[in-house]
Order: structure tokens, then C-alpha cells, then sequence
């Protein structure tokens, strides 16, 4: 951290501490002017709409709300109890301790847990299913559901308390879920009711403002705390301080959308997952903004276009997107019914169908597909028949295969057809901020899909604040389609959220023709050895013979250990085969052959070393098979490896 850092974190310290000796007052809630109201920028059905929607998961997720059961990560029916227990982490059933919540250690399991695990249901996504339901049926059960919920947080949250109150990224989350809920759920007869939830609308609103993240921390958090005030801003214009609030809000979106988002659309985390979470935040701000009049500059409109175009461009025909990065599977809102926590409907095309709409994409409609809900409860009742008419044609751009300012690069054939290949390369920098906060070890790596099929994976990301070891691997050198020397990682991390020391990566050649794509990229993360070592790595796909080419090279002037590693997608049956691997999935081989004078093994499911997991979702992993091929080299070398791609 620079000294300046330094400094605002004492300062922040002692901030808290005054407020928790009692030096700085609590917020106390003017009276409201209800005559100041918003207009609604979530679309409730009216009767005749209600007719055309399929209100059987929405009812079923509701009851299931209701009854206090919940599926959070990977732990499904979970019984939070009638209320739920807002400050116990489900996972590990520790009670986290109402202590003053600026100065709770969040990060300490021993403490409260697995925090994302206790902070998920706090988010309330199950409050605007809830209330989704009230709206399809008018039926009271499910309006009382969510008072019940609602006024027992209150009870057991008490203002500042807590590991609810330790984190302002959560209170957005949190206020974004209740402006949706609100819409849906008005009028609201209990005046009492109303009451308590806009004082904790308040409450949350002046947390918010006094306790944005900063400097290193001044990543995706800043602008999830920005929209949460935002959108409170635009939903409860009830206060002379809310106009203040929600336009400071509202420039610190315009600002961090153009600072944490390349111009290419890469998110500078470099982590896809988070790619989607900001977008979805953007998107949020921009809908509530025009319905009340607050528009956006042509910048930021531009800006999520980006994000959505490098979405389209790295998702392949079956829709599936590489996981670089880390992800942590929390969600900004849930539109669609949640069927036991699994979407139908993935939020990176949920997304696209959102941009086809906003910006008349076509492109962006055939990779999104259908129509999902979601869009629906943005957009209005006029969606489906507009997103019909979109012609896919007429109204598609070329497909990007450059994303400079982000490092990701797009080599392919036969894009969006049945017979297409499509690689994702990674020389990008490690992440965002000083301290690269959710960036993998990955630089060189690529993944590889065929006919909308993935092949070579990048495996995930699996823990976040617990279980240190799993954390290190998936964030790891190993864990993604690189080489790696002398068993260390490109970059050294210092912590689950932090990095010593880290590779700096580019792109030196690019070239795309009709016949054949040629990548060439570098990256001096293993410049810090004693020896040191570049890497460059050469990757070259011949369209015509489907025939992808590796080449490594490796600087260096003593010996070193080398490995090179090949993770492949759980569904592929790998078999070794004369100088390499036959990788096979639903009538597509891969012929995969290593450089000559190395060992090679195959790994699944291994704890020892680890190798050969991926994870398809926070706190899951399952086994799948790993190739590792390793060898000493004594003298700058080259590396030849090929995949031949044909049908099985």
C-alpha cells in the first residue's frame, strides 16, 4: 500500500472507533416526504400479462421462502428457520457476535464463519422472489412472508452491529433487492411496516455515503456501494439528503465505469465472473436512471456496449464463457425464479439479451438465444414482441477477435457455426488496483472449445475466505493451460486477496487471415528468479487442417524445472496415445501431442499433488483430468506442443 493508503486506513480506523465509543451519532431519520415519489423502473405485470407468464417457479421458489428453506452455493435446502437466523453462517453454524460491524474481522472464520456464506442470504434476492410472487397472484401469504423477513432483520441487525453492517458493498446489495421488492409490493397499507423498512432504507443510505471503498479496495465494491445509493437515491426520494446522495452516487458510477472498464469492454479485474456482476450493476443504474429522467452520459452507455460485446466474443456457440478469474457466484438480483440455485438461464446471455434490446444487437440476440424473464421485469411488456423483431442479420457486427487494453485474444474458425473452434488466449495484467484483488497466475493461458463444446478448461476458482490451500491452487499457475518453472507461480501471492509480487504480460504479434490465426505473447513473471526466465509462448491455429500449434520458448542461462499443464473439461474421456493424449467428447477428438524428451501424467481428482479438479461454482469442485508434462531443461528451449482437432 503507498503511505497515502496508509494513512486513510488509520484515518478509517479511528473513525470507527469514535463511532463505536459513541464520539460520532448514529443517523437518525428525518421525517419522509412520501409526496416526493419515484417513478418504478421494474415492470409489474398487469392482468392480462400476468396470463402470458409462467407463474409455477416463481410460486414454487416462493413457498419454498417462505417455509425458511434456501439454497446458498453449493448447500442446497437449507433450513434458515421462520425468521432466519440473519447473523449464522449456514455453512459451519457459527454466530457471528453483534460487535460494532466496522471493526469486525469479516475476513476471521474462527469468527463468523465462511462470511460469503452468511452474507449471501443477506442480500435478499429471495425478498424480490417473494415479492414477485405477490405481484403475479395478489395473494397476501407471500407480502407477509416478506414483512415477517424483513422485520426480523431489522430486529437482529441493528444498525452498525454486526457482520451485516461490516461490509458497504453489502448494504447496496442489499438496497438494490429492496427497491425491487418495493416496486413490486406498492401500495403497502401497514403504515408501521412502511415506516421501519424506509428508516433501514435510510440507515443503509447514510452507511453507504460515509464508508465508500477506497484506493486498493476502490474495485467492483466501489461500484456496487455506488449503485446501491443510487438506485435508494432514485427509489426513495424522500429526503433533502437523498438528492445529494444519489448524485454522488451517480459520479462515482460515471467516473469507475470508464476507470475499472477498458475501452475494449475488458473489466481490469480480469475475472469474467466480475465482468457480469459490474455489468449487471451498470445496467441496474442506467434502467432506474432513465425511467426517473437521470440519464447516463453516452460514455457509459458506450461502455457497457464494450462489456457486452467482449462477453459475445469469448462466449462460443454452446454458450459456455471461460472462467478466468476469480468468481464467487454472488448475484446483484435474481428476476428469474431461482430453481433450486440453479438459473436456467445463464446471466451472460441473460445479459446479451438485455444489450440486444438496449443497443439493437443482433449479434448479441443469436448468442443470448431466447428471451429470459429477467428481461421481461426490466423492460416492460412490449420485450418479447421487440426482441422477435430483432433481426440477427441485419443488425450484427463482425466477431471481435482483439481486446488489447484487456490482453484477451480470439483465435477460430467457423465462429457460430456447428463447426466452430474457438480459443481464448490470457496476456493480460494480473487485475485491478495494487493488490489484483480476484486475478489468477494465468498469464499465456488459453481455453478451447469445438462445436460449442469445451475442451481445455480454465478450472475456476472454488474458495474465497477459507480453506487457504484450495484458494492457492485455484489461483495458481498450475490450475490454468501455461507452463510453469521451478513449481512457482508466475506471480507470488501474499494472501487470499493480495499478490507480492506480479508477472506483467503483453501481446507482440497478432496476425488473423482467412487461412490461419497467429498469436504471440510474453510475460516476465519468472524474471524474479535467481535465474532469470521470459516466457513466450506462440499459439497458431490452421483453419484449414484444424490443426492448433504451441510454441514456448524460454530464456534462460542455467537449468530449470519446466511443466506444462492441460486441463481438460470434466465431460472429455482422456486416454493416453503414442506421444500425447486423445482427448474426446460427443463425437469431437482432440489429438494432443507433447513436446518430445518429457514425462507425462495424467491427473484426476489428485490431492497430492493437487491436480485435476475444476470448479463450476463457489465452495463445488469436482474431479476431472489433468495432463502435466514436465522435464529439466539446461539451455534455452523450445517447446512444440499440437492439438489436432477432428471428429471422432
Amino acid at each position: 500500500m503507498t503511505p497515502v493508503e496508509v494513512a486513510h486506513r488509520a484515518l478509517r480506523a479511528a473513525q470507527a472507533h469514535a463511532e463505536r465509543s459513541g464520539l460520532l451519532r448514529a443517523p437518525t431519520m428525518p421525517a419522509p416526504d412520501l409526496a416526493a415519489a419515484a417513478k418504478p423502473w421494474i415492470h409489474r405485470p398487469s392482468v392480462e400479462e400476468v396470463g402470458g407468464i409462467e407463474t409455477a417457479p416463481y410460486l414454487a421458489a416462493a413457498e419454498r421462502i417462505a417455509e425458511g428453506r434456501l439454497d446458498v452455493f453449493a448447500l442446497r435446502e437449507l433450513e434458515l428457520g421462520v425468521p432466519p437466523r440473519w447473523n449464522r453462517d449456514p455453512k459451519t453454524g457459527i454466530e457471528a457476535p453483534l460487535a460494532f460491524g466496522k471493526l469486525l474481522d469479516y475476513r476471521d472464520p474462527d469468527l463468523v464463519g465462511d462470511i460469503k456464506y452468511l452474507w449471501e442470504p443477506n442480500r435478499h434476492l429471495q425478498l424480490v422472489t417473494l415479492a414477485q410472487a405477490y405481484a403475479l397472484t395478489g395473494d397476501r401469504h407471500y407480502f407477509e412472508a416478506l414483512a415477517t423477513q424483513l422485520d426480523s432483520w431489522f430486529i437482529a441487525c441493528p444498525y452498525g452491529r454486526g457482520p451485516n453492517w461490516s461490509s458497504a458493498l453489502e448494504a447496496g446489495m442489499r438496497l438494490i433487492n429492496w427497491s425491487i421488492a418495493w416496486q413490486l409490493v406498492q401500495p403497502i397499507a401497514d403504515e408501521a411496516f412502511r415506516n421501519r423498512w424506509l428508516r433501514s432504507v435510510y440507515e443503509h443510505a447514510h452507511f453507504i455515503r460515509h464508508w465508500f471503498s477506497a484506493h486498493s479496495s476502490a474495485n467492483n465494491h466501489l461500484i456496487g456501494e455506488a449503485a446501491g445509493l443510487f438506485i435508494a437515491g432514485v427509489t426513495w426520494p424522500h429526503w433533502r439528503e437523498m438528492a445529494e446522495w444519489r448524485a454522488a452516487a451517480k459520479k462515482i458510477l460515471e467516473r469507475e465505469a470508464l476507470a475499472q472498464n477498458a475501452p475494449d469492454g475488458v473489466n481490469r479485474e480480469q475475472a469474467v465472473w466480475y465482468q457480469q456482476f459490474v455489468l449487471d450493476m451498470l445496467v441496474l443504474c442506467l434502467l432506474a436512471g432513465k425511467a426517473n429522467g437521470d440519464w447516463f452520459s453516452a460514455d457509459y452507455e458506450s461502455r457497457i456496449e464494450a462489456m457486452m460485446d467482449f462477453i459475445a466474443s469469448i462466449m462460443d456457440r454452446g454458450g459456455n464463457v471461460p472462467m478466468f478469474g476469480d468468481a464467487d457466484d454472488g448475484h446483484v438480483v435474481r428476476l428469474d425464479p431461482d430453481r433450486h440455485g440453479e438459473s436456467e438461464f445463464s446471466p451472460f446471455r441473460s445479459a446479451l439479451a438485455i444489450g440486444a434490446l438496449l443497443f439493437r444487437r443482433g449479434d448479441f440476440k443469436l448468442k443470448a438465444g431466447r428471451l429470459d424473464d429477467k428481461a421481461r421485469w426490466l423492460l416492460g411488456a412490449h420485450t418479447a414482441a421487440e426482441y422477435q423483431a430483432l433481426d440477427t442479420e441485419a443488425t450484427r457486427l463482425p466477431q471481435r477477435q482483439t481486446f488489447p487494453e484487456g490482453g484477451y485474444y480470439i483465435l477460430g474458425a467457423d465462429f457460430d457455426t456447428p463447426n466452430e473452434v474457438r480459443a481464448v488466449v490470457d496476456a493480460g495484467p494480473l487485475g485491478y488496483t495494487s493488490i489484483a484483488a480476484h486475478g489468477h497466475a494465468d498469464a499465456l493461458s488459453f481455453t478451447l472449445s469445438v462445436s460449442g463444446r469445451e475442451f481445455l478448461i480454465d478450472p475456476g476458482t472454488y474458495a474465497y475466505h477459507t480453506q487457504e490451500r484450495w484458494r492457492q491452487y485455484f489461483r495458481g499457475t498450475a490450475a490454468h493451460n501455461t507452463l510453469r518453472i521451478d513449481g512457482r507461480d508466475q506471480s507470488e501471492q501474499g494472501g487470499n486477496f493480495l499478490w507480492l509480487q506480479k508477472a506483467r504480460a503483453g501481446c507482440g504479434l497478432w496476425l488473423s487471415s482467412s487461412e490461419k490465426d497467429s498469436f504471440e505473447g510474453w510475460h516476465d513473471g519468472y524474471a524474479r528468479l535467481e535465474d532469470p526466465v521470459k516466457h513466450r509462448r506462440l499459439i497458431e491455429l490452421d483453419k484449414s487442417t484444424r490443426r492448433l500449434l504451441i510454441e514456448d520458448s524460454l530464456e534462460m542461462a542455467e537449468g530449470h524445472e519446466v511443466e506444462l499443464f492441460f486441463h481438460c473439461a470434466e465431460d472429455c474421456r482422456v486416454d493416453a496415445v503414442a506421444e500425447g493424449y486423445l482427448i474426446e467428447r460427443d463425437g469431437v477428438a482432440l489429438r494432443l501431442v507433447l513436446p518430445a524428451n518429457g514425462a507425462t501424467e495424467l491427473y484426476r481428482g489428485s490431492l497430492s499433488p493437487l491436480l485435476g479438479w475444476v470448479s463450476r461454482g463457489f465452495d463445488r469442485r469436482q474431479p476431472t483430468s489433468t495432463i502435466a508434462w514436465r522435464a529439466r531443461l539446461t539451455a534455452p528451449a523450445l517447446l512444440r506442443t499440437t492439438i489436432q482437432i477432428a471428429q471422432a
